[in-house]
């Protein structure tokens, strides 16, 4: 099985661990340090938080950006059901990050998601479908 693991740098390594905490995430603490944390969602999809100075080390010459300004990519992930989705966003929303709908054309018993917003502008997209 693949596992799947997708780096966020963060401005406040603590906060961003309590937020994520607090959407469902276990923090890992064998794959802790000052500098990240590994947030694991379950056995196969992971987030890993790094501070802004230890992911401008994975980067090279490329230049960090305000993930609340610009957006460089987006991690969707599947849900149970879209009750799941619904609580995830909220979730989100009630610790500090924010989220909104992209109508598709879809029912919601066909397909939803949401796009979710950590405290740094780092976006995920928890998704149900029918499939």
């Amino acid at each position: 099985m693949t596992m799947v693991f997708t780096n966020f740098p963060v401005s406040d390594l603590q906060k961003s661990i309590t937020f994520y905490q607090k959407l469902g995430f276990k923090l890992n603490e064998d794959m802790q340090n000052e500098q990240s944390a590994a947030m694991m969602w379950d056995d196969n999809f992971w987030v890993m938080l790094l501070s802004h100075e230890f992911y401008q080390q994975f980067i090279g010459e490329k230049k960090l950006i305000d993930t609340k300004q610009y957006n460089t990519s987006m991690t969707a992930f599947s849900m149970n059901n879209v009750a799941e989705v619904k609580q995830f966003g909220k979730l989100a929303a009630d610790n500090g990050g924010s989220t909104f709908h992209l109508e598709l054309g879809f029912s919601e018993e066909q397909l939803y998601q949401l796009e979710v917003e950590d405290l740094d502008g780092n976006q995920l997209q928890p998704i149900w479908m029918k499939v």
